[in-house]
């Protein structure tokens, strides 16, 4: 029997240890947020935020998470600088890669350092998107980055 924290609760999930996280989220947790894209930890659809650092849940043992805190979308505010940044810059277009996108952000952002387009960009620029919204997500970054300098949350 595993414990791990997501969202702030406690679970217990009778897996192999082995078992990718992504998977003990969608199946065992019923966190469907957590997105299944290359399988590889290349496109980043499966990002998870680890103790506040992105990781992808996909190549992500359950058994190394041990008592570290996990936190998907679900376990951001309503009114994170991110979240309310994403909505009024409308980046998502059908979605799918846009709960991960998000929690990275959080990442790069929580460091509270000022960041270049450049910086901002780099730090964006693994994520397969489809749809094509990497040019909304710079904007929406670059907002939530301001709101969370004047003291918004993170």
């Amino acid at each position: 029997m595993i414990v791990i924290n997501v969202n702030g609760k406690d679970h217990r999930v009778d897996v192999d240890p082995d078992t990718p996280l992504l998977w003990v989220l969608r199946d065992d947790i019923g966190v469907t947020s957590v997105k299944y894209g290359c399988g590889e930890g290349m496109c980043g659809v499966c990002t998870v935020l680890i103790d506040g650092a992105a990781e992808r849940s996909c190549v992500t043992p359950v058994s190394s998470v041990g008592e570290s805190k996990v936190v998907t979308i679900e376990g951001l505010p309503e009114d994170h600088p991110v979240k309310q940044a994403w909505i009024e810059h409308q980046v998502p277009q059908c979605g799918y890669c846009q709960p991960g996108m998000m929690l990275q952000a959080v990442d790069v952002l929580s460091g509270g350092k000022a960041m270049s387009d450049a910086d901002l960009a780099t730090a964006m620029d693994d994520f397969t998107c489809r749809c094509g919204t990497h040019p909304r997500v710079l904007p929406a970054m670059k907002q939530a980055a301001q709101t969370m300098k004047k003291g918004g949350k993170s």
